[in-house]
């Protein structure tokens, strides 16, 4: 069986959805550790606010990722 690519995988509506829960959750927890000091001042600056999308950008990769890869193991 011919292996899906990884983008098409990626964008199945299933793992789109884990991955922004992941995101969600982890990313959330990051940017309260790191950067709640300056939300709670309402400090917030461009460099911190592109601090915290990373936050929630690297989670949601990883767990695309890893799910695109299981899914792809299943497929052997």
């Amino acid at each position: 069986m011919k292996e899906a690519s990884f983008l098409s995988v990626a964008f199945r509506a299933d793992i789109v959805r884990r991955s922004a829960r992941v995101a969600f959750v982890v990313g959330t927890l990051l940017a309260l550790i790191n950067h709640g000091d300056k939300l709670l001042q309402g400090a917030l600056d461009s460099e911190a606010a592109a601090k915290i999308l990373l936050s929630y950008l690297v989670p949601y990769c990883v767990s695309t990722w890893a799910s695109v890869r299981t899914a792809q193991a299943g497929d052997d």
